[in-house]
């Protein structure tokens, strides 16, 4: 998994130069990337959302393409239209700018329900149905989706079954003082943006997508995953838990996860860091737990807390990889 850890480093290292102290958060998208899934950034304006979109696209080469939602946008908009070619006589498909790979949606909650729904099909299936014509999306196909968590006027909910469909969701938050002064000498001559360029190529990340693939999960561990989403499920402030999407989301972030930091195999630290982006999104919390403020990132670490870890004894794993999980545990 070298290649992996060294592309992830790599891209990390690249963006870091723009998205100052914000490690963590960037590679969250880079999992997401990893994983072919998309990401939603739930902040305050001006923290970097986009930043982080354009300097992700940069260096690793892809198409990148904005599409700013507001309330009249049309679903056309987004995915295109055909359109009548009188010297061919024939209707011809002219692409919308859903028509990327790396696609910034840029305050996604400010569209009405309809456009929202355009988007569905293409994050689920990396293809868009225009006129009866389905036409494949671009590899790799990411949506990085930004929304305000403050304004709600003016503003339209995004559904369930496009929350469930964001692997992971993110927030940057406020840099620290030494970051915002760091911030500030960066820009002092230019935007560090336009000095970033490519870093990695389009074949490297498909390469790493493919071996993410071959990390191993213990079954132990895959029980686990399990037990966290059905925990959800059960829980008494919860009005709907995950969906099986959130094990899927637990199982390919993990991978990820483990690769980035150069082990085949996935171990109980790598599913608890990454629960609480994988399936806040996805729990709805009954309306009696929001109004004494409870929210779904503190019910995940909650069920982080009361689930039994598969740590008491050693979990099996594939000889080549045992020792080093031995050593690592201290046994």
């Amino acid at each position: 998994m070298e290649s992996v850890q060294q592309l992830a480093d790599q891209v990390a290292d690249n963006v870091g130069r723009v998205i100052v102290g914000k490690n963590r958060e960037v590679r969250l998208v880079l999992i997401a990337l990893l994983c072919r899934g998309h990401v939603l950034i739930e902040d305050v304006p001006g923290v970097g959302k986009t930043v982080l979109a354009k300097s992700i696209a940069r260096s690793v080469g892809c198409v990148f393409k904005r599409i700013q939602f507001t309330p009249d946008l049309l679903p056309s908009d987004v995915t295109g239209v055909s359109i009548f070619n009188q010297q061919t006589m024939n209707f011809e498909y002219r692409p919308g700018p859903i028509v990327a790979q790396i696609v910034l949606a840029d305050e996604i909650n400010r569209a009405t329900p309809k456009t929202q729904s355009a988007l569905l099909e293409a994050m689920e299936e990396a293809q868009i149905t225009v006129d009866g014509t389905t036409h494949p999306l671009p590899t790799p196909f990411v949506v990085l989706a930004t929304e305000n968590p403050i304004e709600y006027e003016g503003t339209f909910p995004l559904p369930e079954a496009q929350l469930d469909r964001f692997l992971v969701r993110l927030s940057l938050g406020y840099p620290g003082r030494a970051n915002e002064l760091q911030i500030l000498e960066n820009q002092k001559q230019t935007h560090p943006l336009e000095a970033i360029g490519q870093v990695v190529t389009n074949d490297d990340l498909i390469a790493a997508q493919k071996a993410i693939k071959d990390v191993h999960v213990d079954q132990r561990l895959k029980e686990y995953m399990v037990d966290l989403v059905e925990a959800s499920r059960q829980h008494e402030q919860v009005y709907l838990g995950a969906s099986p999407r959130g094990s899927l989301a637990l199982f390919d972030t993990s991978r990820a996860w483990a690769a980035m930091q150069g082990r085949d195999f996935v171990t109980p630290d790598d599913i608890k860091d990454l629960a609480e982006p994988a399936l806040a999104h996805r729990i709805i919390v009954s309306p009696a737990a929001r109004m004494r403020n409870i929210d779904a990132r503190g019910i995940v670490r909650e069920i982080l807390s009361t689930v039994t870890v598969p740590g008491a004894q050693q979990a099996a794993v594939p000889a080549e990889v045992g020792r080093s999980w031995r050593s690592r545990r201290g046994d």
